[in-house]
């Protein structure tokens, strides 16, 4: 269980005051043609060294499992792969979906679903995210934890990898610390584990937190 004893915590509505000011609006446009514009450096072709431990500690084929900002999900395909029968792909662009199909055309299609996060819907009990809690507006970061905390069953993992550093200000991604997300994400969740990444590409070697939280 990660402690915050000792940790001088940032107080949340400055975190927030401090970037409202500079935000733009990333919606669906703005996803939709970085894609267009194969303006996607975060992509790395394959599934990351730390998502794979994570979906390797995953025992149960049937565990109802979400995965938000997906992008081109090799996630999906590896859980795919391994069995897993109901892993459901979420993104705000199409375009992603469409490669995802097209790369897994045996992967469901009724479990690509092209959506804005905070609208969506449903009940998981496994939720696994690569940074994109770290796309989004800063702004929008408590509205992240509560939606989170909905699409939980009782008792739910949320799990994956945040960046621990300091990154842009003005455009995604957007860097955080350990104790701002001790602060913003425990009133709502147990904090099992959240700590540097050891599996990390080495493009993002000592960038990276690797968490698992459990819904109160």
């Amino acid at each position: 269980m990660v402690s915050i004893k000792g940790y001088s915590l940032y107080p949340l509505t400055l975190i927030l005051r401090q970037y409202s000011t500079t935000m733009n609006s990333f919606d669906k446009n703005f996803w939709s043609s970085r894609y267009a514009d194969q303006d996607t450096g975060w992509d790395l072709g394959h599934v990351s060294g730390p998502m794979q431990y994570l979906m390797d500690t995953l025992q149960d084929k049937q565990t109802k499992i979400l995965l938000p900002g997906a992008g081109n999900s090799y996630e999906a395909e590896y859980l795919h792969h391994k069995g897993f029968t109901h892993v459901t792909v979420l993104d705000i662009a199409s375009a992603p979906l469409k490669t995802v199909q097209e790369r897994v055309p045996t992967f469901p299609a009724q479990y690509l679903i092209e959506q804005d996060f905070f609208q969506h819907e449903g009940e998981y009990e496994v939720i696994l995210e690569q940074t994109f809690f770290c796309a989004l507006d800063p702004v929008l970061r408590l509205s992240y934890v509560q939606q989170m905390h909905r699409l939980l069953q009782p008792k739910g993992m949320l799990a994956g990898v945040l960046f621990g550093v300091p990154l842009n200000r003005d455009k995604p991604p957007f860097g955080g610390s350990q104790e701002e997300y001790e602060t913003l994400f425990s009133p709502y969740f147990d904090l099992h584990t959240l700590i540097p990444c050891v599996y990390s590409e080495n493009s993002r070697a000592g960038r990276e937190l690797l968490f698992t939280f459990f819904k109160k």
